[in-house]
């Protein structure tokens, strides 16, 4: 459940950190997992919201769901200085929220997994500072968990719909690059754990192997997942409608996976 709402743009109401609690969950020195719904930077997908909170609440993290900022309302890379605001609001109230400042993860989900990996590649950059004096390393967070993500901007692996909604209705190449969050990975990219379906038909898999790429040839530590089977926006595979489509037992073992994985850390 929303216990709070932290409106983290007084001039747009719309953009919005919720934070969810949840009966017996851990109160002090918590990891805490920022969610990032997907939805094309069209919308934002509700099933990527307080079910994946609720879910990793149950293994001890406090969770967030960042509302960023979609269109027509504005352009990248708004969303990725909003996604900074998040991590530094949580960072300056981490005692009050029980959460350890230290371990702030990312929970990205297509292009809400673009929002995550850009801010996970590109924290340092003058395009993700949301304030001209900000403290250097404030919006980093610790990891990224990225869920069929959406990564290249760049032909053919691209997703024109969400391309040109981020590059402002002129998808020039160098705007494609610019925006491209594998292109930025470095020695100042955070861990990632990665997971993604080999037939998914909207956000090629080759978006996650050349993420995983980049950062192997940069000694990023990364854990990847393609599992065979499953439609686009899958979430935790656990959803049931008319066709069955979102329904995958065998991936919805990606949550616990990736629970391991940050433990790991």
């Amino acid at each position: 459940m929303i216990t709070e709402t932290i409106y983290l743009k007084p001039e747009n109401e719309k953009v919005t950190l919720e934070v969810h609690s949840f009966e017996n969950e851990t109160k002090d020195n918590a990891p805490a997992m920022l969610i990032m719904p997907g939805g094309a930077y069209w919308f934002l997908s509700d099933r990527e919201k307080a079910p994946i909170a609720e879910r990793y609440a149950k293994d001890g993290f406090k969770c967030f769901v960042l509302n960023y900022t979609i269109m027509p309302d504005g352009y990248f890379p708004e969303p990725l200085k909003e996604a900074s605001l998040a991590v530094i609001h949580i960072k300056e109230n981490a005692a009050k929220y029980g959460v350890d400042a230290d371990r702030i993860f990312l929970c990205g989900f297509s292009a809400g997994g673009h929002l995550a990996c850009a801010l996970g590649t590109m924290w340092h950059t003058e395009e993700a500072k949301p304030y001209n004096d900000m403290k250097e390393g404030a919006n980093k967070p610790f990891g990224m968990i990225l869920a069929y993500p959406w990564v290249s901007l760049v032909r053919p692996y691209n997703h024109e719909e969400c391309t040109v909604a981020v590059c402002q209705g002129e998808a020039t190449e160098e705007k494609r690059r610019a925006f491209s969050p594998y292109l930025h990975v470095s020695e100042r990219t955070v861990p990632a754990y990665i997971w993604t379906t080999a037939d998914d038909t909207t956000v090629p898999v080759q978006n996650s192997l050349l993420l995983a790429h980049a950062m192997a040839d940069c000694g990023i530590p990364f854990e990847l997942h393609v599992f065979p089977k499953g439609d686009h926006g899958l979430a935790l595979a656990d959803y049931t409608d008319e066709k069955g489509s979102l329904l995958h037992p065998d991936v919805m073992t990606w949550t616990e996976e990736s629970v391991k994985w940050c433990n790991s850390l």
